[in-house]
């Protein structure tokens, strides 16, 4: 199993992706740790395969507390993932010319300041045993021109920013530090919320709109939550010692790095 007694910590760990990968972990052996800002839907992801608790991903102290419980509980952290997701309502489906500096800058601000908290908490516990991955996720717009979107994919761009200087500062340490740039997947309770904020605009029914997402990839299909999940445990493993400092584009083609 290429995650055996791993100890991993999942932030966001009661959504679509969180969920995939906390199987995904499970299924290479990790040791996991679920958190989430409702212990009810984290509850039910770490029934049978990790333990639950309830943490707000922006809130240092609890970021903090728990990931010290972690370790005084299992003895290291070698894996933290961050895929905690945003409400889009007020964000998405407004033109930037139309779009107030406040709601603008809401989810650059949410999504760079969890994943730094929850990176840099991390990394201080894994400094002295110089190893550990610290893992995110982002979205095509991060590389791509998007529309309606705000400031999430400013957002994004920033987390893949924030990747590589991590990682510059982190891999002297033994610490690898890497990221995973999926495009739509329509799976997700999020994905159909952006259409739906978007629909009037865009003019299209949500059939059309995941033809559109399947037609831009090169197998001309989108891609499941599990692939993505299953890239993850392989990054978080030993076997992609050799990968630092990047996001990794599973974009299924639609964007050529």
């Amino acid at each position: 199993m290429l995650l055996k007694d791993k100890v991993a910590v999942i932030y966001g760990a009661g959504g679509a992706i969180g969920s995939a990968v906390a199987h995904a972990f499970a299924d290479e052996g990790a040791r996991l740790y679920l958190t989430g800002r409702s212990l009810a839907g984290v509850n039910e992801v770490a029934e049978g395969i990790g333990e639950a608790a309830e943490v707000d991903a922006l809130d240092e102290a609890a970021i903090d507390a728990h990931l010290q419980s972690v370790v005084d509980a299992a003895g290291r952290v070698d894996i933290s993932f961050n895929a905690i997701g945003l409400p889009d309502t007020d964000i998405l489906g407004v033109p930037l010319v139309d779009l107030d500096a406040g709601r603008f800058v809401r989810p650059i601000e949410a999504y760079t300041t969890s994943y730094f908290l929850t990176a840099r908490l991390a990394a201080r516990r894994m400094i002295p045993n110089r190893s550990g991955v610290i893992m995110t996720v982002t979205s095509l717009p991060a590389r791509t021109a998007s529309r309606l979107n705000g400031g999430y994919g400013t957002a994004h761009a920033g987390k893949e920013a924030l990747t590589r200087d991590l990682s510059m500062e982190l891999a002297p340490h033994g610490i690898r530090v890497v990221g995973l740039r999926p495009h739509g997947l329509p799976e997700t309770d999020t994905m159909r919320e952006v259409y739906d904020l978007k629909a009037d605009a865009l003019g299209i029914t949500w059939e059309q709109f995941q033809g559109y997402l399947a037609g831009s990839t090169h197998p001309q299909r989108v891609q499941t939550v599990d692939e993505l999940a299953n890239v993850a445990a392989f990054m978080a493993s030993d076997r992609a010692s050799g990968m630092t400092g990047t996001t990794v584009n599973l974009t299924m083609g639609s964007f050529a790095d």
